[in-house]
């Protein structure tokens, strides 16, 4: 019996009723939560953005294309609703123009949800919101690894004198000890610059960096052992910017770079990640104003689709000593 709920198609049109990721359970009650695995969250935040806006809209776009994905996982060869409870809390309160206010909000959200064993799963929303979730998570968890899917570093120190825009936010979180750098990754970066050492001080902070250019001389076998083997049994946070994709994959984002990834390639890595200690994930800078027949969306939801399968994989959270309280 599926804990998660989930209407069957066969029975009731995919295009029916109120959206909700896959047509999950819509639980906003935080009483409910202790009761819950995974939480999806919308994200719908745009004004840290640095060249287009839109991607506010990338929640609802996400939850309205995913309503066509089917809950078995053919890869893992699972269906992972019938393993966890896995609901949809509905949008956080996202304040144009605040970023700090919003950053709280989020914080607070993903700080009781992790309280109570919950892993969240973001559907943003700008890149600039992962900055909150880490508050929020690492104020429960601790320093976190980090595995972070883009075409951008996102670890610039500024953009016209501001601190805090969706490009700077992991220098941000190194400096206020959310993430452990140097059990840290980023992978696809690649475009071009604003100086030649853009890469080099992304390491110099602790990352590893693994841009496309040499992504694409591995098997995805190869580079999914890179990742597990850079972060191993640390709490992970996993962020993934859709503009890591090409943009004849993903056409629907903010600041697209040329040369990128096919959505297969990207696809197959994230399959194998299964067996981390994940205790969060986001998909962000979805723009649906953007996007080409809804491709760019599908594969955000695909991707929160696979995100749920991760955690299903384990080790998560709840089997731990805590896993007694649910």
């Amino acid at each position: 019996m599926s804990k998660s709920r989930i209407p069957s198609a066969t029975q009731s049109p995919r295009f029916s009723g109120i959206r909700t990721f896959m047509r999950l359970p819509y639980e906003p009650d935080s009483s409910q939560w202790p009761n819950t695995d995974v939480a999806v969250v919308g994200l719908p935040f745009d004004t840290a953005a640095s060249f287009r806006p839109g991607a506010r809209f990338g929640p609802s776009g996400i939850r309205d294309i995913s309503t066509l994905l089917r809950p078995s996982n053919q890869f893992h060869k699972m269906n992972a609703f019938d393993k966890l409870r896995v609901v949809d809390i509905g949008d956080l309160t996202a304040i144009p123009g605040d970023i700090q206010r919003t950053f709280d909000n989020i914080s607070t959200a993903y700080h009781d949800l992790a309280a109570v064993s919950v892993i969240p799963l973001g559907l943003g929303g700008d890149h600039s919101v992962s900055l909150g979730e880490l508050r929020g998570l690492a104020a429960h968890h601790g320093p976190l690894s980090l595995i972070h899917f883009d075409a951008h570093c996102d670890t610039w120190d500024n953009y016209w004198g501001l601190k805090y825009t969706h490009g700077t936010i992991f220098r941000r979180a190194c400096e206020e000890g959310l993430i452990i750098p140097d059990r840290s990754i980023q992978v696809g970066m690649r475009g071009t610059e604003y100086d030649p050492a853009d890469l080099d001080a992304s390491r110099s902070l602790g990352f590893e960096v693994l841009p496309t250019v040499d992504i694409v001389k591995m098997e995805a076998e190869a580079v999914a052992r890179a990742v597990k083997s850079r972060v191993g049994q640390n709490p992970v946070f996993f962020t993934f910017d859709i503009d890591f994709f090409d943009p004849s994959q993903a056409p629907g984002t903010g600041t697209p770079e040329v040369g990128g990834l096919t959505s297969l390639f990207g696809l197959e890595i994230v399959r194998r990640l299964g067996g981390l200690n994940f205790v969060g994930f986001d998909v962000v800078e979805v723009l649906p104003a953007h996007d080409v027949a809804q491709i760019t969306q599908l594969l955000a939801a695909t991707l929160a689709f696979e995100f749920v399968a991760l955690a299903a994989l384990g080790p998560p959270v709840w089997n731990s000593a805590s896993a007694t309280a649910k």
